[in-house]
């Protein structure tokens, strides 16, 4: 196993508490995650050792996809004229451009398709004017939230990149969760510093409400921090 220090990336703390229980939250910190890299060889270097009974192995959707082949160059990107129309009405944040720049919104239309893209746009033109926020992604959906694109601070080569969601997370859970040995619950999240989503895991309905209130700061953070998995452990 490579050597990992299990410190906490600089302003996060090493403890969360929910419900009454504190949980150590253990960033692993991994090279860089490239396309050529196989996912299995990936979580057995760098995590299988350092997982316990008990535990919840979280793994960042964007590494997933990564090695699932779901990363673009933004000079791969064409958008169309409608990508380049609906960018300019998407309020971005410090913390992430979501589908504010065209390249990023080129490929929320060919992953949930224009009609819904369309749809979830006007419906957020409505709403929005009477003080009402996200429900463009609410309709959009999981695939149009779960796409990163460069932001101050991405990892080389990803900050000239857009990264999809990845493809079957649940599936994608379930089998990290017998390559670790069983022992501990896996979760494939969506997390950033304005909150997060659990696109696939190993725990039911409760547990996973719970792990998005422990995760609720990004303890992986959100740049070039390379700690693309942590561990949860109650403590």
């Amino acid at each position: 196993m490579a050597e990992n220090s299990g410190l906490p990336n600089e302003g996060k703390a090493l403890e969360a508490s929910v419900d009454g229980t504190s949980y150590a939250r253990i960033p692993l910190k991994t090279k860089v995650v490239m396309p050529d890299d196989d996912l299995d060889a990936v979580i057995t270097e760098y995590a299988a050792d350092a997982v316990q009974p008990g535990d919840v192995l979280f793994v960042t959707e964007k590494i997933v996809a990564i090695t699932q082949g779901r990363s673009y160059r933004l000079d791969e990107i064409r958008p169309r004229k409608l990508a380049l129309f609906l960018s300019k009405y998407v309020t971005r944040t410090p913390y992430g451009i979501g589908l504010g720049m065209p390249e990023t919104m080129e490929m929320a239309l060919r992953e949930c398709g224009a009609p819904r893209i369309l749809f979830a746009a006007a419906v957020a033109a409505v709403t929005k004017a009477f003080g009402r926020k996200g429900d463009f992604y609410r309709i959009a959906g999981d695939k149009a939230r779960a796409i990163d694109g460069p932001t101050e601070g991405t990892i080389p080569p990803y900050d000239q990149a857009v990264v999809l969601g990845p493809d079957r997370p649940k599936a994608v859970a379930a089998h990290l969760q017998t390559l670790i040995g069983g022992a501990a619950d896996v979760a494939v999240v969506d997390i950033n510093d304005l909150g997060g989503n659990i696109l696939g895991s190993t725990l039911d309905r409760a547990g996973e409400e719970r792990l998005v209130r422990i995760l609720k700061d990004n303890p992986l953070g959100q740049g070039t921090q390379s700690t693309p998995m942590g561990i949860i452990r109650a403590v």
